[in-house]
């Protein structure tokens, strides 16, 4: 199953949105900027933050750049609105893939692709992003259904489903979406308040569909990108290492999923497992939980990056 993921010049994530924003952190470096959305010279907008994700992923080449949308946050504007506020050029996009389907992945779809304009323009998706009900168990008596995404629906935002639970090449290959993680680890078990039906037996659903995207930047290793690490974060990056074959991770970003009540000894393997992979940047977003973030920054103060909505991370060789 290896691929061949090829070497990038650079790697830049544009966060379009995620739980969080503060416009003065006044912590930018080589590698953070912090969105700044000015107009003449002047702070006319904030920018939106909400219980979602959504990200532009630029690879560039000597003077070549490609990019891709790596999914579509919550709410129907969320992401649009983000993106004009801060001047994103959004017709640049030459592909999308979508992490899983959640609908805080995939609610701002159908702005964005008009944002995009290029109708049938293709999306990456694992199959059972398409699968449903799902719901979130509350109590014996109170589900919480989250709605379903359609192929129906994907179509109707103007893009085209490729279907894959392998993994896929995007941009020349210069980005892979990893398809369907193997579950490895003996701590990562997933949430067990997230069910679904199958068989008309209901069940933890296993959210086949999580996956995440990964770069190689030049000399320095692997950048893997996820959603909401259902899967697993560590699971995710040891399946990146394994099909690209590349040791070192230069990044690990992306929601990892470690809130709730059963999640304080994942917490601790997770930070284990990342000082044994030893990644120099490790940087938690949008699902991530406001106590795991705290104790991933304290556990790991000198790879941490604090994530929000309209940061921009450059990563280069």
């Amino acid at each position: 199953m290896g691929i061949q993921l090829k070497q990038q010049d650079k790697i830049e994530i544009l966060t379009l949105i995620d739980n969080y924003i503060d416009l003065v952190p006044a912590d930018n470096s080589t590698v953070v900027q912090r969105a700044m959305p000015l107009k003449n010279m002047e702070v006319r907008n904030s920018i939106l933050a909400e219980h979602g994700f959504s990200s532009m992923v630029t690879a560039t080449d000597g003077d070549q750049s490609r990019s891709l949308l790596f999914d579509f946050g919550f709410s129907e504007h969320g992401v649009a609105f983000n993106a004009e506020a801060l001047g994103v050029d959004m017709k640049s996009v030459q592909i999308m893939a979508l992490s899983h389907g959640h609908l805080d992945h995939v609610g701002g779809l159908s702005k964005v692709s008009e944002l995009v304009g290029k109708k049938g323009i293709k999306l990456v998706v694992h199959p059972d992003v398409f699968i449903g009900p799902r719901f979130a168990k509350i109590s014996d008596d109170l589900n919480l259904t989250m709605p379903s995404f359609s192929v129906k629906q994907a179509e109707a935002a103007g893009v085209s489903p490729v279907v894959t639970r392998e993994p896929y090449g995007m941009l020349e290959d210069t980005v892979f979406f990893l398809g369907e993680i193997p579950r490895e680890t003996d701590f990562e078990k997933g949430a067990a308040n997230l069910r679904c039906v199958e068989d008309g037996v209901e069940k933890q659903d296993p959210i086949m569909d999580d996956t995440a995207i990964i770069a190689h930047l030049k000399g320095k290793g692997l950048i893997v990108l996820s959603g909401c690490a259902h899967s697993g974060i560590i699971n995710t990056v040891r399946f990146a290492q394994k099909i690209s074959g590349i040791e070192h991770v230069h990044a690990v970003m992306g929601g990892f999923h470690l809130s709730g009540p059963e999640a304080d000894s994942v917490v601790e393997n997770t930070i284990k497992s990342f000082k044994e992979i030893n990644p120099d940047y490790i940087i938690p977003t949008h699902c991530t939980g406001r106590k795991a973030v705290m104790k991933i920054e304290e556990a790991l103060p000198e790879k941490f990056i604090l994530n929000m909505a309209g940061t921009k991370l450059t990563f280069a060789a």
